[in-house]
């Protein structure tokens, strides 16, 4: 691994936590500390906001083309050190060097995406229908953001949120997860080396997430957030955003529906499958969460995924030919294995995996679980896990009702060879995005969000940077 950066990012300048407190930043493969990066408490919060606010006027001001210029240097920056980037992602997060590269590039192509957005922002004008007045409509950005980021993807989430918000024209302070900041701390030396003004992006790495956020949401300077996490989480910050008004974009926990029709190719249904349950081990709010294959075709379709999933290697994200590394820790470990022996005794089948293994590290294996029943509490919760439930349908009505019912609505995937059906069944989904015949379906092209209680807002896509900008509309007689 690359020598790491491991201070605070306030103002241009790498500083350590006010009060000297430090944090652990352990090896999820080992369990081993892997260093330690400053702990910011409320006075370094202070002082984020404080660099972003005095540099958003100015920043406001920037050319569009200067600031389409920096993230377009920052993109190339991290394509040529994809390497020890996906190095360092492996080490503090656990996923596969593989799985890491290409998050990497994932990651870089939201600052490609938005540099070319950053000089298509435009207004509009027209003479208002009573014919007194022309309206000129021109867009702003909305000021200092506050942008949190989970540890799954700790590079990717942080250039989905940082893309937007410099291509608009804000100022912002990223607080990272806890469990992954080396990867963000990485990334503000990037954008540091790519030109970015000090103040435009400050970084702040801390344990004490509640101590640090909350002033800052209530203080009335922050004008916008935008935050990945658990749906429970997002309530809370909405709650303090509530009294200064703060613009908010959520993205919430999924339990995504996998529908498997009696037509659908099972090749085809089981690749998906595997993309859409085993992408980052599981830890993905996109996963496939509750698998509804059709009775004629559910023994065939789970002795294929049963059989994919058996052939996976697990291991340390660094070793050759590894294709699961570990959950992110002990605390998520136990978590899936508890879902799993839930789903046990209400008569699930193990299929394949199913077991903790013994030894160092939070290693799950990738399992197969027939039969669900239906009132298993994997049904309801967010598995993150490499674990795939089977429940079986009859006919298209109820899986739809099966699918709908739950307070989540981020992502569906639906696979059949008719295509009426595919569309059909595809809209009637409560979710935001929906996989027809795919299991993935983020690009940096696409608006990424759901529906319900997963979220608002969207990310990405050309309505990506809509969330960091505001209209104002002025009025000017005709003479």
């Amino acid at each position: 691994m690359t020598e790491v950066l491991n201070q605070l990012f306030i103002g241009g300048a790498w500083v350590d936590a006010a009060d000297g407190t430090t944090m652990p930043v352990d090896d999820p493969a080992t369990g081993e500390i892997l260093c330690h990066v400053a702990d910011a408490g409320p006075k370094d919060a202070r002082l984020a906001e404080e660099a972003a606010v005095q540099a958003q006027a100015e920043w406001a001001r920037t050319a569009p083309r200067a600031r389409s210029e920096i993230l377009r240097r920052a993109y190339e920056l991290i394509i040529e050190r994809t390497d020890e980037l996906a190095h360092l992602m492996t080490a503090e997060m656990g996923k596969p060097l593989a799985e890491a590269r290409g998050e990497v590039a994932y990651a870089a192509e939201f600052f490609r995406w938005f540099s070319e957005e950053a000089v298509r922002i435009d207004g509009g004008c027209g003479t208002l229908p009573d014919g007194r007045n022309r309206m000129l409509l021109s867009r702003r950005p909305v000021g200092p953001c506050l942008l949190i980021t989970p540890w799954n993807f700790p590079l990717a989430m942080g250039t989905r949120k940082i893309g937007p918000a410099i291509a608009a024209g804000c100022t912002m302070i990223l607080k990272p997860a806890p469990q992954t900041p080396l990867s963000s701390l990485a990334l503000a030396g990037i954008l540091k080396e790519a030109g970015l003004p000090d103040g435009v992006l400050n970084v702040v790495t801390t344990s004490r997430a509640g101590e640090v956020c909350e002033p800052l949401l209530r203080g009335g300077r922050i004008r916008k957030l935008s935050f990945t996490g658990s749906t429970g989480v997002g309530r809370i910050l909405l709650a303090q955003c509530a009294d200064t008004v703060v613009r908010t974009s959520m993205e919430l926990g999924g339990n995504a529906p996998f529908i498997v029709f009696d037509d659908a190719d099972l090749d085809v249904a089981v690749d998906g499958a595997m993309v859409a349950k085993m992408r980052n081990m599981g830890e993905a709010c996109t996963a496939a969460n509750r698998f509804f294959v059709h009775r004629s075709v559910a023994e065939e379709f789970g002795r294929r995924l049963a059989e994919r999933m058996g052939a996976l290697v697990v291991g340390p994200g660094t070793r050759d030919g590894v294709d699961v590394g570990p959950l992110i820790d002990a605390t998520g470990r136990a978590k899936v294995a508890e879902l799993v022996a839930d789903a046990v005794e209400r008569g699930a089948r193990v299929l394949v995996g199913g077991r903790t293994p013994e030894g160092p590290g939070c290693f799950y294996p990738p399992t197969v679980l027939a039969d669900v029943d239906p009132g298993s509490r994997l049904m309801d919760t967010e598995i993150f896990g490499p674990v795939a439930a089977i429940l079986t349908f009859d006919d298209e009505d109820e899986v739809l009702r099966r699918a709908n019912d739950t307070p989540w609505g981020l992502v569906g995937y639906v696979f059949t060879q008719g295509l009426d059906r595919g569309l059909r069944v595809s809209e009637s989904l409560e979710v935001g995005m929906v996989g027809l015949n795919t299991g993935l379906v983020s690009n940096p092209a696409a608006p990424f969000g759901g529906v319900k209680q997963s979220g608002l807002g969207r990310e990405g896509g050309r309505v990506g940077i809509d969330e960091f900008l505001e209209y104002q509309y002025l009025a000017v007689p005709v003479r």
